[in-house]
């Protein structure tokens, strides 16, 4: 049975009807003034970056004298400054190292791919093979870590990896939040075998 003119007209009318909405989907609008994607510059940009946090152990005031210890170095090939923003931050597109010293001078270490310090709210954002090993030689390995200065909280909602030589065990999971000398720590989610010591009564 041979199709009639009028249900091929329909047909082509059809589809030339899809091929004009499809056309006209495009986007062509020239965005200017407000509207308008507005380019993002950094105020400062420097190479070969180091940054020294040091403090005392108790307040003084201005005529008196403390022995200051160093807290943590930051190092980075470029640093990006773009306080000039509303939002204030600073990025580390070439990723970043940082050395933390603890009241007895042990150093434990923190390195990632790339990183931002939201200014004005004192998270950092690590991202990418992010390592964090401790004097002691426990070692946190995750995709992703965010560190809260003001409260010394490390948290993160990726996989990782926890070696502690200590207890000879590897763990891996997903989730986990602890302070920065890993005294406290509380895993989400856990996979595989851990041993756990059982103290003697």
């Amino acid at each position: 049975m041979r199709p009639s003119p009028k249900n091929i007209f329909k047909s082509f009318a059809t589809v030339l009807a899809v091929a004009i909405l499809f056309i006209s989907c495009g986007d062509d609008y020239e965005r200017i003034g407000e509207e308008a994607i507005k380019p993002v510059f950094p105020q400062g940009v420097a190479q070969n970056f180091t940054l020294i946090y040091s403090g005392t152990q108790e307040e003084v005031s201005t005529e008196d004298q403390s022995d200051s210890r160093v807290i943590a170095i930051l190092k980075s090939p470029i640093s990006e400054d773009y306080d000039n923003q509303f939002f204030k931050y600073k990025t580390f597109p070439e990723g970043l190292q940082v050395d933390f010293f603890d009241e007895k001078g042990q150093k434990s270490v923190v390195i990632a791919d790339y990183g931002i310090v939201y200014t004005q709210t004192n998270l950092i954002d690590l991202q990418g093979n992010v390592v964090i090993e401790t004097h002691d030689g426990k070692k946190l390995e995750a995709p992703q870590m965010y560190f809260d200065r003001k409260n010394n909280w490390v948290f993160t909602e990726e996989k990782f990896t926890y070696t502690n030589p200590e207890d000879g065990t590897i763990m891996d999971g997903e989730g986990m939040d602890f302070n920065r000398d890993f005294s406290f720590f509380k895993a989400h989610k856990t996979y595989g075998l851990m041993t756990i010591k059982e103290e003697d009564k």
